[in-house]
């Protein structure tokens, strides 16, 4: 199977993009390696462990001939090249030909989408038109894209299925992106046969993590003697969701593309999280412990546009695919640890 993978570059990116590869599919990687400093830095190694050594210096390089600049090694290629391109990802999709599609390429976080809505808009939601409407021009019909468990907003302390979301209201700007993704592609597929299938990842974490999510902001404080930023003074709950049960769950859906349903329409949306929340002191301590030094705290109230409590119930993809949640969080936290200290 041939596979383009967005957001190659990314954490569920990478690690999906090195799944596929190691069980002999070919692996198309797009990625706009997007930021700077520490941000680029870790983009640009993650794809060195993907086999691009060199992804920094493709930001020099100019398209050509309609065709973003790439690498290739083995089974995999990679090319520089943002998903609102609409005319660059066209030449790309027409070039390789693609069996399926795993869009992950989006703009992340709560926070900083309330200071730059318009980013979020465009990268999310158009850039995702752009995906769309490519599969449908080039007949691809296997499609997964990225959705986020924030759809659901401050649902409650309770276990969060995919119906619930129709009665909750997301509470910040990437929140609504991410639920309007969900509505759109449930358009395409239904006015052009594209099987779509949306994918509400809970909390992820693990090796080669995002730099703004709490396990890296976290650990880099603690290993720099520096406070960590406790939101809520510490009353929320989280799914963590350690990395390898987020592909293992990703790929089962990618080899059983959805059939219509009821509707008729060939679309659907399902959690993928480890159904086991945890509060946000226990999963501190489980990080102290795990990098031998306590942390320092700094007790605030609730951020922007955040939620109290996440929790999947995923039901509806065991039952689709027997996917069950392998990894509890101090393995995870371990493993993550033992990744983060090797590079610190």
């Amino acid at each position: 199977m041939k596979v383009l993978v967005t957001g190659a570059a990314g954490f569920i990116g990478m690690h999906l993009t090195r799944y596929l590869l190691g069980r002999g599919d070919a692996v198309v990687g797009i990625d706009n390696l997007w930021g700077e400093g520490d941000i680029l830095a870790l983009k640009c190694a993650r794809l060195a462990e993907l086999g691009i050594p060199d992804a920094e210096e493709m930001l020099a390089e100019e398209t050509k001939n309609g065709i973003a600049p790439s690498r290739f090694r083995s089974k995999f290629r990679f090319y520089l090249c943002d998903i609102t391109d609409r005319k660059t990802m066209a030449a790309i999709f027409s070039k390789e030909r693609f069996d399926a599609v795993v869009n992950l390429a989006a703009r992340a976080g709560v926070r900083a989408s309330a200071e730059d809505p318009q980013a979020y808009v465009k990268t999310n939601v158009a850039g995702f038109v752009n995906i769309l409407d490519c599969c449908r021009d080039f007949d691809v019909t296997n499609l997964l894209y990225a959705s986020s468990s924030s759809v659901y907003g401050d649902a409650g302390d309770r276990p969060l299925s995919e119906g619930d979301a129709s009665q909750c209201d997301p509470v910040s700007i990437y929140a609504a992106t991410k639920r309007a993704d969900e509505m759109i592609a449930r358009c395409y597929s239904q006015m052009y046969g594209i099987r779509a299938t949306g994918l509400r990842f809970f909390t992820v974490y693990g090796p080669w993590g995002r730099p703004d999510m709490a396990p890296m902001l976290f650990a880099n404080a603690i290993a720099a003697g520096k406070p960590i930023k406790v939101f809520n003074n510490g009353d929320l709950k989280r799914d963590f969701t350690y990395i390898s049960d987020i592909v293992e769950g990703t790929v089962r859906l990618l080899d059983s593309p959805v059939t219509p349903g009821a509707d008729g329409i060939p679309h659907r949306v399902l959690n993928i999280g480890c159904c086991n929340p945890v509060m946000l002191g226990e999963f501190i301590s489980t990080l102290e412990n795990a990098l031998g030094k306590k942390a320092k705290k700094e007790m605030l109230p609730m951020q922007q546009g955040d939620v109290h409590a996440t929790w999947a119930d995923c039901t509806a993809l065991e039952a689709a695919t027997g996917y069950r949640p392998k990894v509890l969080l101090k393995e995870g936290i371990a493993a993550f640890a033992e990744w983060f200290l090797s590079r610190y």
